[in-house]
């Protein structure tokens, strides 16, 4: 299970890399040479990784008559089941594991190529000029955009382990199961040390992202990462990973989200109760809302 969870985490890491390229491409209008020293450099940071690393490779390999290897490779991509595995299981323990289940999506929507390029013939976007922005600023805005994202993909994994070893009994050791990444895989990384670190402090700890270190991190760079989202937006750019992420954080920070209107509505339409802010957790009420369907209610179930 751990296995597989850290298959749907490397969906994740990908597909944020990827996206990163995307941007510093498409955006930015930056060549292969650019791109390979921008990941050099992060290499030697926060974003430390495997990953990283080879990206950095495969920006620099060119084929025999002297044309980069990337840019003649298929835009569809491949998947062998592990992260479709992990979002299955997240909505089987009810675990919002958004990030990864995205990136999932996101390969599936790569692999319908006839249909994007006939969309794209049709489909118009927003009206945009060439970038015209402080570049250097925007690269910085979006190395912190790929690693808070990272931070959400990583603590929605472990929410993710922590549900299934609460479920089934496993006592897992979530700090062990740091170090064991850290050996030969391929989401390894310096990342990893601090995620060690924040269960050796709190073995019981919820979130990742309650834990000091990394939010001291996801506070030093959320501004940029929002910067890139709403520049890609705009633009639009599609970056369903770290868009997803950065939602995901700002659901996770909300004291009180809009779903007492969904409660309302599913009570409205099938009698299916709600539980009120005035009443004790775990009493549920619910309303006549018509004057017509009495008091006749539906059991209530959880997922």
């Amino acid at each position: 299970y751990v296995k597989m969870v850290h298959n749907g985490i490397e969906y994740g890491d990908i597909q944020l890399i990827c996206e990163s390229y995307f941007v510093m491409r498409e955006v930015l209008g930056m060549d292969n040479a650019e791109i390979q020293a921008t990941f050099t450099e992060w290499n030697k940071g926060d974003l430390d990784s495997y990953l990283i690393e080879i990206t950095r490779d495969i920006f620099g390999k060119k084929d025999e008559d002297g044309k980069y290897v990337v840019d003649k490779i298929l835009d569809t991509a491949g998947q062998k089941g592990t992260g479709k595995w992990t979002a299955i299981s997240a909505l089987d323990l009810g675990m919002p594991l958004t990030l990864i289940g995205e990136a999932v999506f996101a390969r599936c929507l790569s692999a319908q190529k006839a249909q994007r390029v006939a969309a794209s013939k049709v489909l118009k976007g927003p009206k945009t000029a060439p970038f015209a922005g402080d570049k250097k600023e925007t690269l910085e805005a979006l190395r912190q955009a790929l690693f808070a994202s990272k931070i959400v993909s990583y603590a929605q994994g472990f929410v993710l382990i922590k549900a299934a070893s609460d479920t089934y009994e496993w006592e897992i050791d979530y700090g062990r199961v740091s170090l064991m990444w850290r050996g030969g895989c391929i989401i390894r990384s310096k990342f990893l040390n601090n995620i060690r670190d924040a269960f050796a402090k709190k073995p019981a700890l919820e979130n990742l992202l309650l834990d000091d270190f990394f939010m001291d991190k996801i506070h030093a760079a959320q501004a940029g990462w929002r910067k890139v989202v709403g520049l890609c937006v705009m633009r639009g750019i599609p970056l369903p990973c770290m868009s997803s992420a950065l939602s995901y954080y700002d659901g996770y920070r909300t004291a009180r989200l809009p779903a007492n209107l969904l409660q309302a509505q599913r009570d409205y339409f099938g009698a299916h109760q709600y539980e009120r802010v005035d009443k004790p957790r775990g009493d549920f009420f619910h309303t006549n809302w018509t004057g017509r369907g009495g008091s006749t209610a539906s059991t209530t179930y959880k997922v």
